[in-house]
């Protein structure tokens, strides 16, 4: 396909040691990136330009990245968003969350808003790339796909349904070039007064299955669940589509 495709990275963290690796989703992204465009594919960061973690994304396979250099605790976004405009891309990929950091995922959607871009959420797979259009599948729940036709340009979260990133080769890694950029730098003020902790995996709610067979036990287990007290609002109005949901919210205790 020749496509200008621009798949986006950051320095991800090792689960147990926390030491600086390439982020997991974000290798997803390059290794998406290079299926669709080889070589041609561009690889983008906004950091520091002498973390040794960026190496290795170029033991993938890549002859250089470019780096808009920005010290810690500067906003990408406004970085990121002039770049894109001016590189004329078509498709950009990037990882769902970051693994440092904030990890809030709230950049995609950022950067989808300022571009004025249409934005897949868990991009598994390009299909096919033809007349200005791509033709996606977006992973779901429990293994299901849905196949999405959306317009170029886009911006797509690469899902841990997507191909698995070959691995860093160590010679590759040390041969790639960096390419820094000086960028206006602004300071992330929400970013600075902020209090960063750890995550924490919120309790699953366990179903009781009473099947006797263990057929009837696999059944219960993989089925979809179907809600039993949903509500379907039409033709009402904003307002009272939003006290709906504000109820809902309350009685779930989402919000008090």
């Amino acid at each position: 396909m020749n496509t200008n495709v621009i798949s986006l990275v950051s320095i991800g963290a090792h689960p147990t040691s926390g030491r600086p690796r390439r982020a997991e989703q974000d290798a997803r992204a390059v290794e998406l990136g290079l299926q669709l465009a080889g070589d041609n594919l561009q690889v983008l960061h906004a950091g520091d330009v002498a973390e040794p973690a960026l190496r290795a994304y170029l033991g993938m396979g890549l002859t250089q990245m470019h780096v808009l250099e920005q010290p810690a605790g500067a906003d990408a976004l406004p970085a990121l968003t002039a770049y894109l405009r001016e590189a004329g891309a078509q498709v950009v990929l990037t990882g769902s969350q970051a693994e440092t950091g904030e990890g809030s995922g709230m950049l995609p959607f950022l950067l989808a808003e300022g571009l004025g871009w249409p934005l897949v959420v868990g991009l598994a797979q390009v299909e096919s790339i033809n007349d200005g259009s791509a033709l996606v599948l977006q992973a779901l729940p429990r293994g299901q796909r849905r196949r999405l036709k959306v317009k170029l340009p886009f911006l797509a979260t690469v899902d841990n349904a997507a191909p698995k990133p070959r691995q860093s080769a160590y010679g590759p890694a040390r041969r790639g070039v960096l390419n820094a950029e000086d960028v206006e730098v602004l300071d992330d003020e929400l970013l600075a007064v902020a209090t960063l902790q750890p995550a924490k995996p919120r309790p699953k709610r366990l179903k009781v299955i009473k099947a006797k067979s263990g057929a009837d036990r696999m059944k219960a287990a993989t089925a979809k669940a179907s809600g039993g007290g949903g509500q379907v609002l039409k033709g009402v109005t904003a307002q009272a589509g939003a006290e709906a949901i504000l109820k809902l919210l309350i009685e779930e205790g989402v919000v008090r």
